[in-house]
């Protein structure tokens, strides 16, 4: 018989029943002696917790018209129609997952990581493997990004520009990419193998529900009929997962019809309370489990696990009625908690998120504040070059956003930093440019230079010199490989003539001195020296100082100064004097003239007409003094109008001085 080889395994059920007959008398009689045992060992002797049970009576009904009273028709408890929340995984759970997984990575290096990523992808278990390559990937990543800061350090301190830098993949590189190369082929096979599963199982299992139907249709003996459905059952469990869309109406359509099958087959309650308890006691360990859960400082891996519970949870059967909503209410209390925790948790890294997502808006409105000015010096393009890389220095350092804002907000910075350098580039290309003209231009001032560095025309060569130098600060930068030397060139050429230029005058200084001694005499000669009547022999005695003066040469220059003051006014007193005694011998011999033509009768016509001619030339002066006068209240304050002025008062003085001299005359001629 079908029992019989498990009836031998059981020692305590063996003695008295195992040649004895699975029949409907043999059932009836364990069930009035209330051997339970027997029963179960009878009937379902590899029978386990969660298993359907057949009501004993269905099977002893031939001979029994009507069931025993204790064994009255009990439903099987209804499941929950909703079970406790089981919200959906977050990217930030598998992060999580990938960095719990690397910890044994720690301290490998790039090559030691390759290796080990080069063994893993050997295994095709895709689903196997996944955490472990990713967890490998991100410790690659993160060292291969380490040797790329110092790779782009070294090309910026060779002079090059971060925007000119290209990073080339070395052999690591290219042995990581070609092992991440067949995972990611092996992934991409496997899951259409797993789509594909999916769609074969679901139609496996979509058949087993049509046998079910058929099974429960079936008017075949009941324990052909529930032997039937157990089988069904084990291959049903056998069958893996149907693609997600179906699963909800799959499993409605299978409790459905599972449900239907107790109906039919009405378990016997003592049997069903055994198994009841059998259920309870697994229900009960699943709450505890879940609630060891609440200890667990990895939401991800208490997710996880509250899932996989929830799913042991409906492959367990019924328990007895009076404890389902207790034991339901303490497992739906454990889930609840975890879930509330874990909605705690995320919702911190929300808002943490939040704040990250707003800090990176105030880089973003920084970046855009800078290429929205406009820079025209190297200094101001290097001062924002640093400023930018401080802002993306705390760019790196601020978390992550959500990741759905995350790629939106980098880009938006991304396209700040490209204009930013792209406008740096294109800034400093036309400097090339420019640099070039600054060379040729300063070039041209170092020949000028280099001619003029020879030459003893001090007072000419050292002004155009000065010229030159200050041109030279006018002219921008010139290309940084000419700068040193260029600069060297122009330098030498006037420090060659400044070096001469001092070396002539310092053996001049006490020729100066000697000279300045020589005038200080020549001046006390001239204060000493008295006018005569002899107008040239005034004239003659000073140009003779004049010429002295000149012969002299140079004096130190802090004296240069004051003493041609006192030369040139000692001069002017000359001339003063000269000038008046002038005018008195002028009247004098105009007297004496006068005097003759009064004493001529035939003179009186003449004097008459030397009086109209002085009148009328008095007036003429009178006319040009008041236009002078007039003329020279309309200059400004500057250096050429200040000559202009001199110019103007030497006039009005001489013309001064010639109005006195003919009023003078007048009054001779009018007396």
């Amino acid at each position: 018989m079908e029992n019989k080889e498990q009836l031998n395994q059981n020692s305590e059920l063996n003695e008295g029943i195992e040649n004895e007959k699975v029949t409907p008398k043999s059932v009836k009689k364990a069930i009035d002696g209330n051997e339970k045992k027997k029963i179960m060992k009878l009937i379902q002797p590899d029978i386990l917790p969660g298993k359907v049970r057949i009501d004993v009576c269905t099977l002893v009904e031939d001979e029994t018209p009507a069931q025993p009273a204790a064994l009255e028709e009990e439903k099987m408890p209804e499941m929950p129609e909703v079970m406790p929340e089981i919200e959906g995984a977050t990217d930030a759970e598998d992060e999580e997952d990938v960095v719990e997984d690397s910890n044994d990575l720690v301290g490998l290096n790039k090559l030691q990581l390759v290796e080990l990523l080069e063994e893993t992808v050997q295994d095709p278990d895709v689903l196997k493997i996944k955490d472990k390559v990713a967890a490998i990937r991100l410790h690659f990543n993160q060292l291969n990004k380490v040797d790329m800061d110092n790779e782009l350090d070294k090309f910026l301190e060779g002079g090059g520009l971060q925007e000119e830098f290209q990073h080339a993949e070395d052999p690591l590189e290219q042995r990581f990419n070609a092992a991440f190369g067949i995972f990611k082929a092996n992934r991409a096979k496997q899951n259409e193998d797993i789509e594909r599963q999916k769609v074969e199982n679901l139609a496996q299992k979509q058949a087993l529900l049509e046998e079910l139907k058929q099974i429960i249709a079936s008017d075949e003996s009941l324990k052909k009929t529930y032997d039937d459905f157990r089988a069904l059952q084990d291959r049903w469990k056998e069958i893996g997962q149907v693609p997600a869309t179906e699963n909800a109406n799959l499993w409605n359509n299978y409790h459905f019809l599972v449900e239907q099958f107790f109906d039919k087959v009405r378990i016997g309650r003592e049997l069903r309370d055994l198994d009841m308890k059998k259920n309870l006691d697994a229900k009960i360990d699943l709450c505890e489990k879940a609630e060891e859960l609440l200890n667990e400082k990895s939401m991800t891996k208490s997710f996880k696990a509250l899932q996989k519970l929830h799913e042991d949870w409906k492959e367990i059967g019924p328990v007895p009625q009076d404890k389902k909503e207790e034991i339901w209410e303490r497992f739906k209390a454990a889930s609840d908690k975890i879930n509330q925790i874990r909605r705690e948790h995320y919702s911190k890294l929300q808002e943490e998120q939040n704040t990250n997502l707003e800090a990176k808006k105030a880089l973003c409105e920084k970046a855009e504040e800078i290429i929205g000015e406009e820079y025209t010096s190297v200094n101001a393009w290097q001062k924002k070059s640093t400023d930018f890389a401080e802002i993306f220095k705390m760019w790196k350092a601020i978390g992550p956003a959500a990741k759905k804002d995350n790629e939106e907000i980098w880009n938006r910075f991304k396209t700040a930093m490209d204009t930013f350098f792209a406008k740096k580039k294109e800034f400093f290309a036309s400097m090339k440019d420019r640099q070039t003209e600054n060379l040729d231009r300063k070039t041209q001032l170092c020949l000028e230079a280099e001619a003029l560095m020879e030459s003893t025309d001090w007072r000419n060569a050292t002004e155009q010199l000065k010229k030159l130098q200050e041109e030279w600060k006018t002219i921008g930068p010139v290309p940084k490989r000419h700068t040193d030397k260029i600069w060297k060139r122009f330098r030498t050429a006037c420090d060659t003539f400044f070096n001469r230029k001092n070396e002539h005058f310092s053996g001049r200084r006490s020729e100066e001195e000697a000279n300045l001694a020589a005038k200080k005499a020549l001046l006390e000669a001239i204060m000493a020296f008295q006018i005569g009547p002899n107008r040239n022999e005034n004239m003659d005695a000073i140009k003779s100082f004049q010429k002295q003066w000149i012969e002299i040469g140079y004096v130190p220059m802090k004296q240069k100064e004051a003493i041609n003051k006192e030369y040139r006014k000692l001069i002017d007193d000359l001339f003063d004097q000269m000038r008046k005694n002038q005018h008195e011998i002028s009247t004098n011999e105009y007297r004496e003239m006068m005097e003759g033509l009064k004493d001529n009768p035939e003179g009186y016509d003449k004097v008459r007409k030397e009086r109209l001619s002085l009148q009328n030339r008095i007036q003429k002066l009178r006319d040009e003094i008041a236009v002078l006068e007039n003329n020279i209240g309309f200059f400004s304050n500057s250096k050429n109008s200040e000559l202009m002025k001199a110019e103007y008062e030497k006039k009005i003085n001489k013309a001064k001085e010639d109005l006195k001299l003919l009023e003078d005359k007048l009054k001779i001629a009018e007396d």
